[in-house]
């Protein structure tokens, strides 16, 4: 069984990605508190994040310490939950994270650094137009930048439309029953400055045999943690099920999908989420990260980063793993 990455601290919601020729990885921070378990993620009580890197697989992992706190950023309240990270056109360093703000919803804010591992600098307010949870960016080839993101029942997508220009406190946590179609995660594409969304929030399709993922299919339909990568010309978007605790992946052609549904990548881990990210074609093999709870013995809300190689078969899919 693959062993956390580091064990002085509880990390969760790995983001990883090669900037060269190292692997940095994004996690978000976990931390002991009195909190009872409930579906808002009130039990997550995240107040910063650390930024840990590697150079070899298997080898040594550096913690380079805290990259920005809660108290850095003027509008976040609390609840500093998965970030993740990318490089820009310019060369810098852009960190987007979600947290609440002090009315309570969720937004996504973007802070900016020089180098990979920060420290960084947070723009004084969130993006415009953002909301939800666990962004995840994607520079395609032509580096053209895109920002996905959502998660049901706490992360609050289910309180707003497609485009997210209206907001229902009252919702239900999620649409259910015969024939209902799953809310889908949201994508935008990112200003060349990376600070802001270029265009009008867009909701993804994934699909299966060409027909709309239903809601009430909770093996398959999207609940939280996007993330995006490329292999062999084809877009995979992955994701986990939430309360099945699977982490699922889609194909499609474009960036903005529709996204046909191909399985699953990972069985489920010891505690109740599932996040992760992929690296694709690091020194020619494929990684998965990801966390489990086996470091504090099951307690949810502590959390430990892990890696693994994966690989595909002959058809371009994953090949699913046990934990």
């Amino acid at each position: 069984m693959p062993k956390p990455l580091v064990t002085h601290l509880y990390t969760a919601d790995p983001s990883a990605h090669v900037f060269d020729g190292k692997i940095y990885i994004y996690p978000s921070h976990d931390r002991e508190n009195d909190h009872v378990f409930n579906d808002k993620g009130d039990q997550y009580d995240m107040v910063d994040y650390h930024v840990l890197s590697l150079s070899e697989v298997g080898g040594e992992v550096t913690d380079h310490g805290v990259a920005i706190s809660a108290k850095d950023v003027p509008w976040v309240d609390k609840q500093m939950w998965a970030p993740d990270c990318a490089r820009g056109k310019d060369g810098r360093y852009y960190l987007y994270f979600p947290a609440r703000a002090r009315d309570g919803i969720f937004r996504i804010g973007v802070a900016v650094a020089d180098r990979p591992e920060g420290p960084f600098k947070p723009e004084p307010e969130a993006m415009k137009g953002s909301f939800s949870i666990d962004p995840a960016t994607f520079v395609d080839d032509d580096g053209t930048a895109y920002c996905y993101f959502g998660g049901l029942w706490g992360g609050q997508l289910q309180c707003y439309n497609s485009d997210g220009t209206e907001y229902n406190h009252d919702a239900p946590e999620e649409p259910s029953g015969k024939g209902v179609k799953a809310l889908g995660p949201r994508v935008a594409r990112l200003r060349d400055d990376m600070l802001e969304f270029d265009e009008g929030v867009r909701e993804l399709v994934i699909t299966l045999h060409g027909e709309a993922v239903q809601a009430d299919d909770h093996e398959k339909r999207f609940f939280e943690a996007a993330w995006m990568h490329k292999h062999a010309g084809k877009y995979y978007f992955s994701y986990s099920t939430g309360d099945t605790h699977l982490l699922a992946y889609a194909i499609g052609d474009s960036p903005y999908g529709p996204f046909e549904y191909a399985g699953t990548i990972l069985e489920p881990v010891l505690g109740w989420t599932t996040h992760h990210s992929i690296v694709e074609d690091f020194k020619g093999k494929t990684y998965l990260f990801y966390h489990d709870c086996e470091l504090s013995k099951g307690v949810d809300h502590l959390r430990s980063v892990k890696m693994r190689e994966i690989k595909y078969d002959e058809d371009g899919k994953i090949i699913k793993q046990k934990p």
